[in-house]
């Protein structure tokens, strides 16, 4: 896999990237297609800046190089035919990239539909009904848009997110796999709703094969 680094800029290079007329193939593989969803609705959006092909943007930190290399993986194993780029933008962000026509089949949202939460963006039934594929959504959804960190010696697992009903899918997620979290609102962040492991967080991140480094 070639991987394309490159500055952000108003370029015509930059904004075509990555970029493919065709739709190309996705991988059915399913535990495959629910980790790269569960990456997506985290710190994904979606557009068509050339009104050709969908783009797909997932947004990282670049302290978390073996992430990014396994996200960059994971969407080009699902997409084979697609070219993957990476748009670096300083000081400490990161776009990866991808053009494809597949993307609104694959994902629950779409391009022309605004935000996620604008859409209530929530996880596919087919994931839910389904303990291994929910195990991959959920480790994609906490390696974006989650932490894990110690409170007063505990270690703890937080979920953030907007949307009520994405909290309370992810919530469902984890009470299925045998754990028990809790839903906190932040009011003060337009609702911010923040789903929390306390108990058994080693045994949770083993269950999912959990790391976020």
């Amino acid at each position: 896999m070639k991987l394309v680094y490159m500055r952000d800029s108003k370029s015509r290079a930059a904004r075509h990237e990555g970029s493919s007329p065709s739709s190309g193939t996705i991988s059915g593989n399913l535990s495959l297609r629910a980790y790269v969803i569960g990456i997506a609705i985290g710190d994904g959006n979606l557009s068509n800046p050339n009104g050709r092909a969908v783009r797909i943007r997932i947004s990282c930190n670049t302290k978390y190089p073996q992430l990014i290399k396994n996200f960059i993986l994971s969407i080009k194993k699902l997409l084979p035919e697609n070219k993957v780029s990476l748009i670096k933008r300083p000081p400490h962000c990161a776009d990866i990239s991808c053009y494809s026509n597949q993307w609104e089949k694959i994902l629950p949202w779409k391009a022309s539909g605004g935000p996620k939460h604008k859409q209530n963006v929530s996880i596919p039934k087919w994931i839910l009904n389904n303990k291994r594929y929910s195990r991959e959504c959920l480790r994609g959804l906490i390696q974006t848009d989650g932490s894990i960190y110690s409170d007063r010696g505990y270690l703890m697992i937080n979920f953030t997110t907007i949307i009520p009903k994405l909290a309370k899918d992810v919530q469902k997620i984890i009470h299925n796999l045998g754990f028990n979290s809790k839903i906190n609102i932040i009011k003060e962040i337009h609702n911010k709703y923040v789903v929390r492991i306390s108990k058994n967080t080693k045994k949770f991140i083993e269950e999912i094969n959990l790391v976020k480094n």
